[in-house]
């Protein structure tokens, strides 16, 4: 499965901020967009260019998403009716990588995606590989008996995050949990989805 392979520190300075909202030295130290140029680039961006900026950034957030598999989502969430923006960043939330990672059992996204693709990761009891899979309320995930060892899964059991979201349920010292609704609530890192809208609209 395609996916981003390469430094995460580079992502972070491309959009200027630590997305994944961790202490990140480079991006302190060099407060510039990455490559030869950086340093000295002074263009102010286009509105074409701050829509495709705020793109990448929610691409990168959710683990490097492919760039196919984003505009798929995208033409989701625009079918599903109501608010684009609401629902993209629901369906965006309801990945399996991005459930497990909220939960807690991995410390990053990226880990929470090789766990689902290694098929450590169960819904309903039943094993599933599929990163991108659909979480719906109601459904239980949990990691599968004989992963219960793996030392980055112990020791996401053993701390918990303290802002698991609301739609989310997680018992402490747990290897599951439950999806109680469908996400709706402030997530940790503010996207404008007017621009992501914008891009795709183009």
């Amino acid at each position: 499965m395609a996916r981003y392979h390469g430094p995460k520190h580079r992502l972070s300075r491309r959009v200027g901020e630590c997305i994944w909202g961790r202490n990140s030295r480079p991006v302190e130290n060099r407060p510039y967009p990455p490559g030869q140029h950086g340093k000295n680039l002074r263009r102010k961006l286009s509105v074409y260019g701050i829509q495709l900026l705020e793109k990448q950034k929610m691409r990168m957030y959710y683990g490097g998403i492919m760039e196919r598999q984003m505009r798929r989502i995208f033409d989701n969430a625009r079918r599903l009716g109501g608010n684009t923006g609401t629902n993209l960043m629901m369906l965006l939330e309801s990945r399996l990588d991005t459930v497990v990672w909220r939960m807690g059992f991995t410390n990053t996204i990226f880990a929470a995606r090789q766990l689902v693709n290694h098929c450590h990761v169960q819904v309903d009891g039943k094993k599933v590989n599929i990163p991108s899979f659909l979480v719906k309320p109601g459904m239980t995930i949990s990691i599968r008996p004989r992963s219960r060892k793996i030392p980055m899964v112990v020791d996401g059991v053993n701390h918990p995050p303290q802002d698991l979201p609301e739609y989310l349920e997680r018992e402490a010292k747990s290897f599951e949990g439950k999806m109680v609704a469908t996400p709706n609530v402030p997530f940790p890192v503010e996207f404008d989805t007017t621009s992501v809208i914008g891009f795709y609209s183009r």
